[in-house]
């Protein structure tokens, strides 16, 4: 097990580059062992990491939380003398975080890398620990490359923090890019894809509705305001909303569930039978498509939930509906994108364009402008699960396809 140090520089003491490990798998034996779940801090990897590219030579730049107790990480090899510097470079790009272990049953240590047949077992191992690996593997030649004057394209390695919650950690690395005027020309995000190419997913936005009643007991209902009748008639217009959605003309049917979607996930009021509930809350998340927004449903409800406010302070105002966003991870879309997509299709040998419905970063990137496409190793069916595991063929496509992407920023 990993420590937990948040002294940065007793840290960087513990630490012996000459150790890092020279090829994916090691790497990603040791990446697993350090215990990243969100509610915890990444800084011991990130620190680890630091120490690697600091031994070739790089400069990494950290961006903390508020609380100083994760950090995002973006270092740059750059290209070399000969290059085009207008060439803002390619990001490869990868979360450190992991979702938890708590509950699940684990044949397995699940911060122990474990290989069972073809199958390395472990938290983060294909979410998404082993693209970062294989990235990590690169790097040497990749500088090696710089070095000579041979690499004629920047090539960035961005490792954000809590993704798993909210994908809270890329902003901050998106805006430090803004501010030091780099726009890098491409972003590969390494989620587990099978080493297919997605170009899109849908995007995703997180409501809490609290709706504030007036209690009395069930023998005088007129004295009272019912929450939970208010807040059903709310989540029956979310319902009818979601058909609608379902009813579109404008669908994609590249995606498994070809429309928007809206869904109440959550619902809790009341005390007892005989009181009129004064208190009733409910989630519910919209997961867009590209091409639509938040406000193509958020309007509609905040315009019926302004009906039934008018219809509850008419009979005690201090009544009313609160509607708070929780969560808003933009879609990924594939709108400027074409010239990336092409040099992976040539890349991977696969013309395949993919879209999914769960979000990651790549859904930002692109809202900075930045074309951007889903491709790494494993499978998603893995992760979340307990003995998420990789298949270590996965890993070996993953070496290979960054082998020839590299090429690629090195052909003339």
């Amino acid at each position: 097990m990993i420590q937990d140090i948040n002294d940065n520089a007793s840290n960087d003491q513990q630490l012996n580059p000459a150790t890092h490990p020279s090829n994916s798998l090691d790497w990603l034996t040791r990446l697993i062992a350090f215990d990243t779940v969100s509610r915890h801090s990444n800084l011991a990897l990130i620190h680890d990491v630091r120490a690697y590219c600091e031994q070739l030579g790089l400069t990494v730049d950290l961006t903390f939380n508020e609380a100083k107790t994760k950090a995002n990480l973006f270092v740059t090899v750059p290209a070399g003398e000969n290059a085009d510097q207008i060439n803002n470079g390619l990001v490869l790009s990868g979360h450190t975080d992991v979702v938890p272990v708590d509950g699940q049953d684990w044949t397995s240590e699940p911060f122990t890398a474990t290989i069972r047949g073809d199958k390395l077992y472990g938290r983060g191992a294909c979410d998404m620990k082993g693209f970062i690996a294989c990235a990590l593997t690169m790097l040497p030649q990749a500088v090696q490359l710089s070095n000579s004057g041979q690499l004629r394209r920047p090539l960035h390695l961005a490792l954000s923090f809590d993704e798993e919650v909210g994908c809270l950690g890329a902003p901050l690395i998106l805006a430090d890019l803004k501010a030091r005027g780099i726009t890098p020309d491409y972003c590969i995000v390494g989620e587990p894809t099978n080493m297919a190419m997605v170009v899109a997913h849908k995007g995703i936005a997180v409501y809490r509705c609290r709706v504030h009643g007036k209690s009395a007991h069930s023998s005088l209902i007129g004295q009272g305001v019912n929450a939970i009748s208010y807040a059903s008639r709310l989540v029956g217009y979310v319902d009818t909303l979601a058909e609608e959605l379902s009813a579109r003309d404008d669908n994609d049917a590249l995606f498994t569930v070809p429309y928007s979607t809206l869904s109440v996930g959550t619902i809790h009021g009341g005390t007892a039978t005989n009181i009129v509930p004064n208190l009733c809350e409910f989630t519910f998340d919209y997961r867009n498509l590209p091409h639509m927004t938040q406000d193509d449903i958020l309007a509609p409800i905040q315009a019926k939930v302004a009906e039934l406010n008018a219809q509850m302070q008419a009979r005690a105002p201090e009544t009313g509906i609160e509607l708070m966003q929780e969560e808003s991870v933009p879609a990924m879309t594939d709108n400027n994108s074409a010239e990336l997509q092409s040099l992976i299709a040539a890349l991977t040998g696969d013309d395949e364009r993919h879209k999914v419905a769960y979000a990651t970063e790549g859904g930002q990137f692109t809202n900075a402008g930045i074309p951007t496409i889903i491709c790494g190793p494993g499978s998603i069916e893995q992760a979340h699960k307990a003995d998420e595991y990789v298949e270590m063929i996965e890993i070996e496509r993953c070496d290979g396809f960054l082998q020839k992407l590299l090429d690629s920023c090195t052909a003339k």
